[in-house]
């Protein structure tokens, strides 16, 4: 009788630990983060208007910065900030050093080994132009006669190679250069994404006008998650945050006010833009 009590009693104990486990294993993402008490994101030290720490007081800023507070505050959690690079953010998701990482656009590369978030926000493509270069919209600008400059093999090349058959695109090796052949008067108008194009004209104006021509074409920044098969929580729960606060108005508040860390004024960006 003795030795089936002991028995009873140690098979009692196995199973209370097997539960244990079992409910341990059970745990989906966004349920971890919630008991740790922690929201992990990679932060970048030196990427203003998106990620930036001051070196001094290790404060961080940057429009990425103030979406994950308030995510992790609608979370009840804490933010935790991880620095990361943006070459080593996406092996930093997969060893589980960080939860998200924000700014990663979905690559054919990384769409292989991480998960992505819907659009966090519209970056859209933007010509800078001189003054008697000023049209409404991109086919005002698909002419033979208009020339335009881009860094070859970018975002901006393949942008106006597809709006803009027509026109004469001049392909340089990089951003300054066909900075240099719009100010020389060489190019007519420079293809750069929104958040490159605003804070380099406001440094310096002589080099033209940032317009969005019509319709306006966008690329778009996301999230990065750890691929976790038949696990979506936390990509779920960002998907449905995102949604709600891009409607409230808040992330594009959040772009146009760190923008001021690139010096940037909400007054700066085109009217027709939507973040």
């Amino acid at each position: 009788m003795k030795f089936f009590n002991t028995l009873k009693v140690a098979t009692i104990g196995l199973m209370a630990i097997f539960a244990l486990n079992t409910t341990a294993a059970a745990q989906t993402t966004l349920e971890e983060i919630q008991s740790s008490g922690k929201l992990r994101i990679g932060g970048v030290t030196d990427a203003a208007p998106t990620f930036k720490k001051d070196r001094r007081s290790g404060e961080w800023q940057g429009i990425f910065i103030d979406i994950a507070e308030s995510l992790a505050k609608d979370l009840g959690v804490e933010l935790e900030i991880v620095t990361t690079t943006w070459g080593n953010s996406v092996l930093d998701l997969q060893s589980d050093k960080i939860d998200i990482m924000f700014g990663l656009n979905p690559t054919e590369a990384r769409k292989k080994v991480i998960d992505f978030s819907s659009p966090v926000f519209n970056n859209a493509f933007t010509l800078v132009v001189r003054d008697d270069a000023k049209f409404e919209t991109w086919e005002d600008y698909n002419k033979p006669e208009i020339r335009i400059a881009v860094d070859a093999g970018s975002a901006h090349d393949a942008t106006v190679t597809k709006l803009l058959p027509n026109a004469t695109i001049l392909r340089f090796d990089n951003v300054s250069e066909a900075s240099i052949a719009l100010q020389s008067g060489k190019a007519d108008a420079q293809c750069f994404v929104m958040m490159l194009s605003l804070p380099i004209v406001k440094k310096n104006s002589q080099l033209g006008t940032v317009i969005a021509p019509s319709p306006v074409s966008y690329t778009t920044s996301h999230a990065g998650f750890q691929r976790k098969p038949g696990d979506t929580s936390l990509q779920e729960y960002v998907n449905a945050w995102l949604a709600k606060n891009s409607e409230s108005g808040f992330i594009g508040e959040a772009v146009k006010r760190n923008m001021s860390l690139v010096g940037v004024t909400p007054e700066d960006f085109p009217s027709n833009l939507k973040l």
